[in-house]
């Protein structure tokens, strides 16, 4: 979940790294609030509370166009993060986690060599308007005080976080992330990823935002679950990455679960 879909090699799928788990039980529970038999009185129940609530919501009204460049000026900050639109000159930095191993492994990311791999991040950095379905931008999560790995007057890319438009017509947007290595588990991804999807509810006016992610990976799908996401499915065997066929986690949140869980702290 992290690049932009004019890129056939790069469809986009969270990440943020840990040590893999298992692969996920392909056969996810049933949901005991929302039985599976819709003669059920229960499902019915559930049903009808679903469309009350979707109804107080409103139809679709995403804020589009928008444009990223604004936050270049402005960007998003955390305690110890800040979040700008990615720029080429990122290039050197995001390409010291774009060509690990153990980050392309959840990716369907292909291995680059150095020269490839500035090409592409000079390709997501011109991704800035939101206003049709496929659009995206990607910030870059930089970390205050700690250099860049080849121009020492600029902050360090540590990692990015994409948003992109999976449907204008009905109001929902994609996130996706990935993190060097060297900077997890000290809840940097948590940090950044409950900012971005903050600032995607309050300022772009999702009904839904959801999130992909290869089945395997235990620490994006931990991640979801911390940001109030829930998860939908498995698609089983949906996509031939790396001499293999691999599963897919579906992840989503609705707005008014978001803003519940904002007003509960």
């Amino acid at each position: 979940m992290t690049d932009a879909p004019a890129d056939p090699d790069d469809p986009a799928r969270p990440d943020d790294r840990a040590d893999p788990a298992d692969p996920a039980d392909p056969v996810d529970p049933v949901d005991p609030v929302d039985p599976v038999d819709p003669v059920d009185p229960a499902y019915r129940a559930a049903a009808a509370d679903r469309a009350a609530a979707a109804a107080a919501d409103g139809p679709p009204a995403l804020r589009f166009p928008f444009d990223a460049a604004a936050l270049t000026a402005a960007p998003l900050r955390t305690e110890r993060v800040v979040l700008r639109p990615i720029e080429a000159a990122d290039a050197a930095d995001v390409y010291e986690y774009q060509r690990l191993p153990e980050v392309i492994r959840y990716l369907p990311w292909p291995e680059r060599d150095r020269t490839e791999g500035f090409e592409h991040t000079a390709k997501r950095a011109a991704g800035r308007v939101l206003a049709a379905d496929e659009d995206f931008f990607v910030f870059a999560a930089t970390l205050p005080g700690t250099p860049s790995t080849d121009d020492p007057a600029r902050d360090r890319v540590i990692g990015d976080f994409m948003v992109r438009v999976s449907s204008v017509q009905h109001a929902r947007l994609e996130l996706g992330w990935v993190l060097h290595p060297d900077f997890q588990g000290r809840g940097y991804a948590r940090e950044a990823a409950g900012t971005v999807l903050d600032f995607v509810f309050e300022t772009l006016n999702p009904h839904r935002v959801e999130a992909f992610l290869d089945a395997r990976n235990a620490a994006s799908a931990a991640l979801c679950e911390r940001l109030g996401m829930r998860r939908e499915a498995t698609l089983i065997e949906e996509e031939y990455n790396d001499g293999e066929w691999q599963d897919t986690a579906v992840y989503g949140v609705l707005r008014r679960e978001w803003a519940a869980r904002r007003v509960g702290g």
